[in-house]
């Protein structure tokens, strides 16, 4: 009798431990896939003018100093919620002005602070840029960031 674990018995749990996380890998997945699409972002809001203050995002690579929600650097305020800092929820159309004031005034000059560049952005970028920052306002993110401040 044979002592120990046989080199056919290893390869038989290597190859059946691998399919078995495999397919819990493909399940977890596809589960995520069906969240992302069906519960946690407004799909139905995706409009032309977010889809356009998103290319106004990655073009002026505003995520080499801000996050959203949680990604990207950390130089500047992370903005995936923005919109509700501003007072989005209770008052959209002072959240869009304030919103749009701030980057029209950068930079502030005010010494000691960081300062964000003017891009010079037209009156249309920035609405598609508040649209896009509104529309990331209402993912669901369970609770990220943890404090409202970002």
């Amino acid at each position: 009798m044979m002592e120990g674990l046989s080199r056919a018995a290893a390869r038989n749990i290597f190859l059946g431990g691998s399919l078995f996380f495999f397919v819990v890998f493909v399940a977890l997945t596809a589960h995520s896939h069906w969240y992302i699409v069906t519960q946690s972002t407004d799909h139905a809001g995706l409009t032309e003018s977010v889809k356009h203050g998103k290319e106004v995002w990655e073009e002026h690579s505003c995520i080499n100093c801000h996050t959203l929600l949680g990604e990207g650097a950390y130089f500047g305020p992370e903005l995936g919620n923005v919109w509700v800092r501003y007072g989005g929820p209770d008052s959209p159309e002072g959240a869009r002005a304030g919103i749009k004031a701030w980057m029209q005034i950068q930079p502030t000059g005010i010494p000691g602070r960081r300062q964000m560049p003017n891009f010079d952005l037209t009156d249309a970028e920035l609405d598609a840029l508040v649209d896009f920052f509104e529309w990331m306002s209402r993912i669901n993110t369970q609770g990220w960031p943890p404090h409202v401040a970002g």
